[in-house]
């Protein structure tokens, strides 16, 4: 089991930043990722990016392609998911997230709320 920790996340205007953090414990293997995914008022919990934790390799929603930047410290067993130009479509509960297979079993955190203001 692998427990995960976020912070960060807060509210910011259009086009501004924020950075957020989770960090990690527990063992994991040399496939494992992580990632972030986020929940908007009623809509579906949808995938924003993801990093294989040996490796580096990422993959980004075609939404937030150029605009978020996912990465990683392993020293540290933390990620990181920067964001930039932020629109108010980015408002949601973002969720930091572990798993083998995306459409496997995946560890959750608590989530952290992001607003974003026009």
């Amino acid at each position: 089991q692998v427990q995960l920790v976020e912070s960060g996340g807060g509210s910011v205007q259009a086009g501004g930043s924020l950075r957020l953090s989770c960090a990690a414990s527990g063992r994991t293997a040399s496939s494992y990722h992580m990632g972030w995914f986020r929940q908007a008022p009623g809509k579906e919990r949808e995938f924003v990016a993801a990093i294989r934790w040996t490796t580096g390799n990422t993959n980004y929603a075609d939404s937030v392609k150029g605009r978020f930047t996912i990465s990683r410290d392993n020293a540290k067993n933390t990620v990181y998911l920067q964001m930039n130009s932020l629109k108010p479509e980015d408002t949601a509960v973002y969720y930091c997230t572990g798993f083998y297979s995306l459409r496997g079993h995946h560890d959750w955190g608590q989530g952290t709320q992001v607003t974003v203001s026009s």
